[in-house]
């Protein structure tokens, strides 16, 4: 989806104005935000310009230098020459930009460590940003003052915020069955079902192809996920049948799961209205989001036994300290546990 944002004056305020072609979806998303309205003379729509929707749409009434565009460009074509993914390379661009924008008065050769600090107090802490939105940015000033700029900071100095330990949200077994069992359209069956039986992250799903499905060997193929890493997840004997009878009605070309136009992607937004329909149906009310599925999987994994190792294979992940979360949340050995408020 395409899309553009920039600060306009509307009725003497300052605004948000967000440009895209007609979508049904987005549409509907930006009418939940607050304070979001249509423009009928600019035809546009309009929403307040506050910093969480500045950071939300990349728009900020202040730019970087010309120099600091001339340095956010490089640092966006060397990312592009290392093959980051777009998201990854939009995301670091964007970290930067903010930074940069930032310190627009100051030439970048001449910032230092406790520009930093500055940047955390006077921005993130004062507008109350998260720790993540944070970590964003020391990520994209290591690298940018490690690959493109004749550094005056001491890349070892920067250090990362304290990690939050947020505990994975995960589903009941029975919550799961009734997501999965709330539509009666089979393509959107097909695509949560896939999600939760391979543990799949969301952009994992809308990129595999028919031929990814390797039925002979009981395996699903995941191709350059995150990491550009290639890895296999077992294949479902249930969720084979599910998949054949949804191959039969549908007869996807490029993409498994494709579009309204044969051959395209399907939309991340869709994929989301598709889960939010399915909670309506079996009246969960918890605040759901597709990655759910993913802890779910991988919780559901480890309280049926299967050996930590493993499941961090099937996840994709680099480190075991991320996998070792779901020890956390695993309730097969609380659940053993007496309290001693039954013995009063």
């Amino acid at each position: 989806m395409n899309w553009s944002a920039k600060i306009i004056s509307h009725n003497g305020e300052k605004r948000i104005a967000i440009y895209f072609e007609k979508n049904k979806d987005l549409i509907e998303r930006i009418k939940k935000l607050e304070g979001s309205r249509w423009s009928q003379s600019k035809q546009v729509w309009h929403l307040p310009n506050t910093i969480e929707n500045q950071i939300r749409f990349g728009a900020t009434i202040n730019q970087p230098s010309t120099e600091g565009f001339e340095q956010i460009e490089k640092f966006k074509l060397w990312l592009k020459s290392k093959r980051y993914s777009p998201n990854t390379i939009k995301t670091y661009t964007d970290a930067l930009r903010s930074f940069l924008t930032f310190f627009n008065q100051k030439s970048s050769k001449e910032i230092t460590n406790d520009d930093l600090i500055t940047y955390n107090n006077e921005y993130i802490f004062k507008n109350k940003l998260s720790s993540s939105y944070q970590n964003q940015i020391v990520n994209a000033i290591k690298l940018y003052f490690n690959t493109i700029q004749e550094k005056n900071i001491d890349i070892e100095k920067v250090h990362r915020p304290r990690r939050e330990k947020v505990l994975p949200n995960v589903l009941s077994k029975e919550e799961i069955k009734a997501i999965l069992e709330s539509h009666s359209n089979i393509k959107h069956k097909a695509m949560l079902s896939m999600i939760y039986s391979c543990g799949l992250r969301r952009s994992e799903l809308l990129n595999l192809k028919p031929t990814d499905i390797d039925s002979k060997r009981n395996v699903v193929i995941i191709r350059q996920s995150k990491g550009k890493k290639d890895r296999i997840t077992p294949l479902s004997p249930r969720i084979l049948e599910i998949l054949r009878e949804y191959y039969l009605v549908h007869k996807p070309k490029s993409y498994l799961f494709e579009g309204q136009e044969p051959g395209t992607i399907y939309s991340e937004q869709s994929l989301q209205s598709v889960l939010k329909q399915a909670l309506q149906k079996c009246k969960i009310n918890k605040p759901v989001t597709l990655h759910w599925l993913r802890h779910s999987y991988a919780t559901h994994l480890l309280e049926s036994g299967t050996d930590l190792r493993y499941i961090q294979e099937l996840l994709g992940h680099n480190s075991s300290k991320t996998t070792e979360i779901y020890t956390h949340v695993s309730t097969k050995n609380i659940q053993q546990i007496k309290s001693p408020f039954d013995d009063l």
